[in-house]
């Protein structure tokens, strides 16, 4: 392990309390590592929120098991806790539990039903990573968690994810796989720096849809490293080289970052009591206040009549807003058959990836932000 990647691990124990932490290319391959040494396979079956990204259910396909949704909670967007518990079957290796745009729900709940089933659990902190729930970290409930350190997370490296283990059997599993892991190639490390230097100097307000869009279609087809490659978003077939290391290059990004993650995560919350408090006053849909302690707002959601005609608006006004989830299993839009989900099965899943949009919670100029939702209020439900 290299320097810069030891000293990014005691960076991100600091947080999470724990030595026991393994790097891997994305958070998607540490969820796959985390599935394997738990002994996930063939006809098998792990339970998820039916609101989630597609990435997840992936690693699940690829080792033979099956996903199997469950239907989310109106208030908070995560797993609905009341019906959880009809999804077990003894076919049952695992429940994932979801931090859905930085909220954690239920969590200590879901561990109580596993271990009355004697299942594993496993945290998916991919947009929770320095948030708490009930005043621990994120991640410190389950068997293991893995988590994000794509673009767009609060602490990023760019591309990578990590995971961390809490069940002491299966450290040994886990240990044992990280000599399989493919090192990432040259033309790899210099796409990953090229795409640093582009965020760091071109991206900002003005280039910030053309460059989401161009980064969207040079990802989806492979020509460069993105948040998902082509093949993760039309099929369920492994990727070439997808158990790949974590890279010093990307270590070094993370270091860039990670010391801001407390005065980002503050950020973050002041501004999304502001938005809930705009959008409380106008008898919008609002995040509620008693959510706020587990939540660590990487995505502050917002329900709108017309989800396309309303980011047309934010291209106008220049504002970067986001599309999670653009669908139960973001972002497929058909074909679900091949991930073993029917949308029209999941309601209120299926409603909200029909209405949700994301305002940047990360902004210094909230009122920027209000002055775009006043304008176009009538389009807010």
């Amino acid at each position: 392990m290299s320097k810069h990647i030891l000293l990014l691990k005691k960076e991100i124990s600091k947080f999470l309390h724990t030595d026991n932490i393994f790097f891997h290319y994305k958070g998607r391959v540490s969820l796959y590592a985390i599935l394997r040494a738990m002994g996930v396979g063939e006809g098998d079956e792990i339970i998820i929120p039916a609101y989630t990204c597609v990435v997840v259910p992936n690693p699940i396909i690829y080792l033979g098991a099956k996903p199997i949704y469950v239907e989310i909670d109106e208030k908070n967007l995560c797993m609905d806790l009341n019906i959880l518990e009809n999804a077990i079957t003894d076919k049952t290796m695992a429940i994932i539990c979801q931090n859905t745009y930085g909220l954690s729900a239920n969590v200590d709940a879901i561990v109580d039903i596993a271990k009355k089933h004697k299942l594993y659990t496993i945290e998916d902190c991919t947009h929770g990573f320095g948030g708490t729930y009930k005043g621990k970290a994120n991640g410190s409930y389950c068997d293991a968690a893995f988590y994000s350190m794509q673009w767009n997370k609060p602490f990023s490296s760019g591309i990578g994810g990590f995971m961390t283990v809490n069940n002491n059997l299966l450290l040994n599993k886990i240990q044992d796989q990280e000599n399989n892991k493919i090192e990432p190639g040259l033309l790899t490390k210099i796409n990953l720096k090229f795409l640093f230097l582009i965020k760091r100097y071109l991206l900002n307000n003005t280039t910030y849809w053309i460059m989401v869009k161009m980064y969207r279609w040079l990802s989806k087809n492979n020509l460069v490293t993105g948040s998902s490659s082509g093949g993760e978003i039309t099929d369920v077939i492994m990727p070439e080289h997808f158990f790949m290391n974590y890279s010093n290059i990307q270590a070094k990004e993370g270091l860039r970052n990670i010391n801001a993650l407390p005065e980002n995560l503050e950020l973050r919350k002041k501004n999304a009591a502001i938005y809930s408090g705009f959008l409380k006053e106008n008898d919008k849909r609002f995040v509620a206040e008693d959510l706020f302690e587990n939540h660590s707002f990487l995505k502050y959601p917002v329900f709108v009549k017309n989800r396309k005609q309303f980011m047309e608006y934010a291209r106008r006004n220049k504002i970067e807003l986001g599309d999670w989830f653009n669908s139960p299993i973001h972002p497929i839009q058909f074909n679900f058959e091949k991930w073993f989900i029917d949308p029209e099965n999941y309601p209120i899943a299926n409603e909200a990836a029909k209405h949700v949009v994301n305002i940047p919670v990360d902004t210094k100029n909230p009122q920027r932000i209000i002055s775009f939702l006043e304008k176009y209020i009538d389009e807010i439900l």
